[in-house]
């Protein structure tokens, strides 16, 4: 590290928190990962929610049996940041606590809940906040210079919502939505934990199916359908039958599969990862302090779910004939032994033995079996209807796919769920107007909001523009996350204030690229760039462009190798058995510090050289600083800042060196990490 380098690095302009705290600073609320005594105890050791994976299941009920805390890590890491953040420009922040909000809206039932709860939220975010906030969350990028001057000299009472729909107009919305919902569906050409194959054909098939639906504006409704009731001969031409196919399981009888792709459908589209749990045994004796819905709810009648996949035959079929190793599922239904609904004879795979009244099967004829049967309101398919057809429209058709799909948006928005984790509904605690009884509580944070915006989201005819772009312009999204009182951690749930989100690792390589305007480079011929862009294992030889953006990346893993580690290092998850996280590390600070992702961005020479310092290195030194500032943190420095920097810059052909080493400053600073 140079000289100029660790005098910034004293002086303040780069203070990178390796877990959302200052340097040297520990957060005091967090909960030890390997405290003894945080650990539940629990039977059924191969149920899922015992396995690595079984923070995904922790719902409220957990961490109070558990002692864990519920309202302090996002409060905690909030503040830290803020104390780091330093110096944001003021203005735009017009804003009166007192002023009325339309019934029915989200402000409406937010701050009813702060008068409530006497809570006195946090001050209207600035407009310098708010530009980088909404562009970020809505696309992924960070603004650039130009477009933050003009919004902040913009002197239009709507410019914030002309933002929003200038924002979700643009491709960058659809290439973050795309990579969202490839998380949510978990595609990816393999996964590890059950030896599933897609390969890189089915993957590009499901993305570039979830690719174009964003695009189209495609209501969500149908999306959820295609996804549930596809059926294909050829996973390498068909997209939407790439989602069931991922819930393929090995070593075990089929209803293994039917289980699997059952849980995987009511987790995604209603939000109920329990089902899982309910497909190994009752919820009464499992469940009971988990969730309450389940306690009344039999392994029987998640039978009844699964046997909605039991006509559905995943076959694979060669490639080449001569290579059984490289091949394509098939989802059809009512192919040969797919015709008998879910039966109940099995004593092997990967959940406990499934019995009957019968004991054993007659020769010749069909074991006791299980009719498909929709668990909330008792229907069951049509007569000849295709089960997976009428599963899909039994989902679509019920309030609890809106409510799951509105909750899922919201906690990307606001970092938590108004019911958290967003995939763990409890079915029995959802009515304000039938509560349930004691010594169990509402689960969600503000249930009428929740259920009103399901209804909007249904009354929209599932358009996710809408969805978002109501969330986005309320008063409750464009707070701040600065509160300049004594803020209280109980407060956490009822989003008084923005809280933080680390950037995913996509958004912090694509800010530098972006904002040092030096992109990834494939080919260097004769000192020029020849082939910009990303090399995509199985993706550029089908023509389907290279990436210029980690945004555009159709998976998570097997991509370019240079820049493997460092999203790996920002916890993007494998789209398997790891979910994206936004922890803290080391290992992030030190490939921000180190990583020659970065240190090439910061090149005044060459094919890749960056037209950010190349521009800057020519200015005077305000203007530079500004410069940098603008291009990299959205914002002006503050007085301290703007010294700091001027007096590391030097004179002469050090000059040069020592801009680099401004500009790896502010990439290392917490308000280029973090979205505030």
């Amino acid at each position: 590290m140079s000289v100029s380098r660790c005098f910034l690095l004293a002086s303040g302009i780069a203070a990178l928190s390796f877990s959302g705290m200052p340097m040297g600073q520990t957060d005091q609320n967090a909960v030890p990962a390997a405290d003894p005594e945080l650990q539940i105890k629990f039977a059924e050791p191969d149920c899922p929610f015992f396995g690595p994976d079984r923070e995904r299941f922790f719902t409220d009920a957990l961490r109070r049996k558990s002692g864990m805390a519920l309202v302090r890590r996002l409060s905690a890491t909030t503040d830290a940041v803020g104390k780091m953040l330093g110096y944001v420009p003021g203005g735009s922040r017009t804003y009166n606590f007192d002023q009325t909000h339309t019934a029915g809206s989200i402000d409406s039932y937010i701050f009813a809940d702060f008068q409530a709860h006497g809570i006195t939220p946090a001050p209207k975010s600035t407009d310098w906040e708010f530009v980088r906030r909404i562009t970020l969350d809505l696309t992924g990028r960070i603004p650039t210079v130009e477009r933050v001057l003009t919004f902040v000299a913009d002197t239009d009472p709507g410019k914030r919502a002309k933002l929003t729909e200038e924002l979700i107009a643009k491709p960058e919305w659809i290439d973050k939505w795309t990579m969202y919902f490839g998380d949510l569906y978990l595609n990816t050409s393999n996964r590890p934990s059950t030896a599933l194959n897609r390969f890189p054909s089915g993957r590009n098939a499901f993305y570039q199916w979830i690719k174009d639906s964003i695009t189209n504006g495609k209501p969500y409704n149908q999306m959820a359908t295609e996804l549930i009731a596809a059926s294909t001969g050829n996973t390498y031409n068909d997209g939407p039958s790439n989602f069931l196919v991922g819930s393929i399981v090995t070593m075990g009888p089929v209803q293994d599969i039917m289980d699997q792709m059952a849980s995987s459908t009511f987790d995604t589209f209603l939000g109920m990862t329990h089902v899982n749990c309910l497909l190994c045994h009752n919820g009464r004796g499992h469940l009971d302090s988990i969730n309450l819905w389940a306690t009344r709810t039999t392994r029987y009648q998640a039978w009844q779910l699964a046997s909605y996949m039991s006509h559905t035959s995943t076959a694979r079929t060669p490639v080449d004939p001569s290579n059984n190793n490289i091949y394509y599922w098939s989802l059809l239904n009512n192919q040969k032994n797919f015709t008998v609904d879910y039966a109940l004879n099995t004593n092997t795979g990967n959940r406990p033995l499934r019995q009957s009244s019968v004991p054993t099967c007659k020769a010749g004829q069909p074991c006791y079996t299980v009719t498909p049967q929709y668990i909330f309101n008792g229907t069951s398919p049509r007569p000849g209807e295709d089960y997976r057809v009428a599963l899909a429209r039994s989902i679509t058709g019920d309030v609890q796919f809106a409510r799951a799909t509105v909750n899922y948006l919201w906690a990307y928005f606001f970092g938590r769920g108004m019911v958290d984790p967003p995939n763990t509904f409890d079915p029995a605690r959802l009515d304000p107007d039938n509560p349930p009884p004691d010594p169990w509580t509402l689960q969600p944070s503000n249930a009428r909001l929740l259920n009103a915006l399901a209804q909007h989201f249904i009354d929209s005819n599932f358009n996710l523009k809408a969805l978002m772009r109501e969330i986005v312009n309320s008063d409750t999204y464009q707070l701040s996350s600065r509160y300049p009182g004594q803020w209280n951690a109980a407060w956490e749930p009822y989003f008084a204030r923005k809280y933080v989100r680390r950037l995913w690792g996509e958004e912090i390589l694509d800010g530098v690229a972006q904002s040092s305007g030096s992109f990834p480079c494939a080919t260097v011929t004769s000192g020029t760039c020849s082939a910009p862009g990303y090399t995509v294992t199985g993706w550029t030889e089908l023509n389907m462009g290279r990436p210029l953006y980690a945004m555009q990346f159709p998976d998570v893993i097997n991509m370019d190798g240079t820049s493997n580690a460092f999203l790996d290092s920002f916890l993007r998850g494998n789209r398997d058995d790891q979910p994206r996280r936004s922890d803290g590390s080391i290992l992030q600070a030190l490939n921000l510090m180190n990583a020659g992702l970065i240190e090439g961005k910061l090149a005044l020479t060459g094919a890749v050289a960056s037209p950010l310092l190349a521009a800057s290195k020519d200015l005077n030194n305000t203007d530079a600083v500004n410069k940098l500032f603008l291009a990299i943190l959205s914002r002006y420095p503050s007085a301290s800042e703007m010294s700091t920097a001027v007096a590391s810059l030097s004179t002469g052909t050090a000059r040069n060196s020592a801009m680099q080493d401004l500009a790896w400053s502010l990439y290392n600073k917490v308000d280029f990490v973090f979205n505030y």
